[in-house]
């Protein structure tokens, strides 16, 4: 006997309400980092701008403050994270084996990497495309001359050599171009991105190829001069970056993914590390108060209490804070919002509601 359609629609409301007020019950992966009092992330060894380490041993970038906003959410201090530093080839297993929680490591999200390795990409927290960098020509000071090409274009680089990390979604790039353009590139490939690096600046290659954010990276702080080195106008791939967890623990993969929303919503609502608190007091903007957890408790539905989401925003401040103090107009990189401001703002950054 075909139910009433009243009776359908209230059975469905009676449900959703139930399913709503439910509370989310701890994954495996959230148990472990409560229980050893740590979160564990993976991050590039040295990649300025997005992970490394100063000589005190002391971790700073964008992925790094992703990273510590998590743990300020789960643990209520950002100091209590691992970080262990992992080239490309090594990540994915170390996330897959479980020696990391978390992969902030400026990773490409792509189809294979993405259905074919058990993981979970969370959200992309930064949108960059391939390009190239190449020597300037230098005045000879003996004889008076330029030495070398005058390269403004990558169209110029037809059989050139070009450096390149192996395994990484820019050699297939690399790879891609070079047949499309018909340019017959020579890759010259090494296993660590330091490795590709020195061995450009040394003159082995005649370019250099990566993501256009860890080109001005490589060149502000590798080169002997930063102003020897040029970056080329042409970007050759799109690269949305994106941490990435486990697949098989949907609690810790909901908790990771909201924390880089709520960074980019607080953004949106002006919320920041400076006038955080006074906000939470404050504000009668329900969403901002939603947000803070001043009215609804939405840790609730993620195993967390309801303060998770302001402790994230005072440890690290919102999106556009974390971008401009690691590689924007605050920081030596000095790479413009452009496609990662806010859609507001004409950029891609928005954010699903906190509610």
């Amino acid at each position: 006997m075909t139910k009433p359609i009243s009776r359908i629609a209230g059975s469905a409301l009676l449900a959703l309400g139930i399913f709503a007020s439910m509370p989310a019950q701890a994954g495996q992966t959230l148990n472990a980092i409560k229980s050893r009092g740590q979160l564990i992330c993976g991050v590039n060894p040295a990649l300025p701008g997005f992970s490394a380490a100063d000589n005190q041993g002391n971790w700073a970038g964008l992925d790094v403050d992703e990273c510590r906003a998590v743990a300020a959410a789960i643990l209520s201090d950002a100091r209590k994270v691992k970080w262990v530093p992992l080239s490309v080839a090594q990540s994915f297993a170390a996330l897959q084996s479980g020696e990391i929680d978390l992969l902030t490591r400026n990773m490409t999200w792509t189809l294979t990497r993405d259905a074919s390795l058990g993981l979970n990409f969370t959200g992309v927290d930064f949108y960059t495309g391939q390009g190239f960098m190449v020597p300037k020509p230098k005045l000879d000071p003996k004889t008076h001359k330029m030495s070398g090409v005058n390269i403004t274009s990558a169209k110029q680089l037809k059989g050139a050599s070009v450096c390149v990390q192996s395994g990484t979604t820019t050699e297939e790039n690399l790879s891609d171009y070079s047949k499309s353009s018909g340019l017959l590139l020579k890759p010259v490939v090494f296993e660590t991105q330091e490795a590709a690096t020195k061995a450009y600046f040394s003159g082995r290659c005649q370019a250099y190829t990566s993501d256009a954010s860890g080109l001005a990276a490589v060149r502000d702080k590798q080169s002997a001069n930063p102003d020897d080195q040029v970056i080329l106008p042409e970007l050759i791939s799109e690269e949305p970056l994106s941490p990435v967890v486990r697949r098989g623990d949907d609690e810790f993969f909901a908790i990771v993914k909201w924390v880089g929303f709520v960074l980019i919503q607080a953004e949106q609502y002006g919320i920041t590390q400076a006038n955080v608190d006074e906000m939470k007091a404050n504000s009668k903007d329900p969403a901002v108060m939603r947000i803070l957890g001043s009215s609804d408790d939405t840790g609730k539905a993620l195993g967390l209490d309801k303060d998770w989401a302001y402790r994230a925003i005072k440890t690290t401040g919102n999106y556009g804070e974390i971008y401009e103090r690691n590689v924007g107009s605050k920081s030596s990189l000095n790479i413009p919002r452009g496609i990662n401001n806010l859609s507001s703002k004409g950029g891609l950054m928005f954010a699903p509601p906190v509610r």
